[in-house]
């Protein structure tokens, strides 16, 4: 699935992507180590992972979004 960037805090690693219908989702430092990033950008395309469901939906993996 792919979402935008929205916030990124570099000291804890986490933050919140939008999904492309405005819905913005967090994710956690483990979800960010796993997709290698170093730096996030808010507005930059990225690819995620989710699992869960409504309330219980959580972001495994962010990873950017490359053609």
């Amino acid at each position: 699935m792919q979402a935008t960037a929205y916030t990124y805090d570099p000291e804890s690693r986490s933050g919140q992507v939008l999904l492309d219908d405005g819905t913005p989702v967090p994710f956690d430092a483990a979800a960010f180590d796993a997709g290698g990033l170093r730096l996030l950008r808010p507005g930059q395309r990225v690819r995620i992972e989710m699992e869960g469901a409504k309330e219980d939906l959580r972001i495994t993996l962010v990873t950017l979004q490359t053609l």
